[in-house]
């Protein structure tokens, strides 16, 4: 009995957490004249008019393609980032070390808008507007902190002794931090790069202000459908459909080094 009271309960709390996404599926597959006509639970007439406009509009795919593009930019550079970073702040002592690594998720808690004009006047000045790299650099200032700061916690979790043994077998640093240590931590490599990837996907206001027309993202995209005729309720749906694709995609991917991680690390 008790079980079944847990089941229940498991699956009312999963419709729950469901049934936005699937509100968001049933209006995308209708007409932006037959949501606003009426209610209903399902589409009576589904349609893929909103995919294929989305598919076919090259503002709208590449809005998905710029995306990529500066979130996996930006997730390799954090990861090459905070790998050394973490591993200094987990076997070394130096002066100002804590000081330092509270600094870093000082960095993590500002909100965005306050790192916005100094951007935009740097990167401006440096001719980088509108381009890839820069979304992706700015978004280092929030993921590699916590990159540094989930890794830390992986490595601290990582015998010293296993350095030692490496130095003494005549292993170099690089050769022993590539094909030693990182192997050990691959769990927590893998929550990190998913972590990077969600907070970079999801952000809005630098990716909107840095790009204009080459460079920019989907979610820009998104807030500049509004028209004479309103917002199309059934397009944005589909986009946002497919704005969850990606995430789903790598949540699949390091599905077993989440489960390890969340277990093991930080998070």
């Amino acid at each position: 009995m008790r079980l079944q009271k847990r089941t229940v309960g498991l699956i009312l709390y999963l419709g729950v957490m469901l049934l936005p996404i699937y509100w968001m599926l049933n209006m995308s597959l209708r007409t932006n004249a037959d949501i606003l006509g009426a209610f209903a639970f399902y589409p009576a007439d589904p349609t893929f008019a909103n995919y294929v406009k989305i598919f076919t509009e090259e503002a709208w795919y590449s809005g998905y393609i710029n995306s990529t593009i500066y979130v996996s930019i930006n997730t390799l550079i954090s990861l090459s980032v905070a790998l050394p970073a973490a591993y200094a702040f987990s076997r070394y002592r130096f002066l100002g070390d804590k000081h330092m690594f509270f600094w870093l998720l000082t960095n993590r808690m500002a909100p965005p808008a306050v790192f916005l004009l100094p951007f935009f006047q740097l990167y401006s000045t440096v001719g980088l507007i509108d381009t890839h790299i820069a979304v992706a650099i700015s978004h280092c200032l929030f993921n590699v902190p916590l990159a540094v700061w989930i890794l830390e916690g992986f490595m601290s979790g990582v015998p010293r002794e296993i350095d030692e043994t490496a130095y003494i077998d005549g292993y170099s640093f690089p050769r022993f931090f590539v094909s030693v240590f990182v192997p050990l931590i691959r769990a927590g490599i893998g929550v990190t790069a998913f972590f990077c990837f969600m907070f970079s996907w999801v952000e809005l206001l630098l990716a909107r202000t840095l790009t204009t027309t080459v460079a920019k993202p989907i979610a820009a995209t998104m807030t500049r459908t509004v028209s004479a005729t309103g917002l199309d309720w059934g397009l944005l749906a589909a986009a946002g459909i497919l704005t969850i694709v990606p995430g789903a995609l790598v949540i699949w991917f390091v599905r077993n080094y989440m489960a390890k991680g969340f277990a093991l690390g930080r998070v």
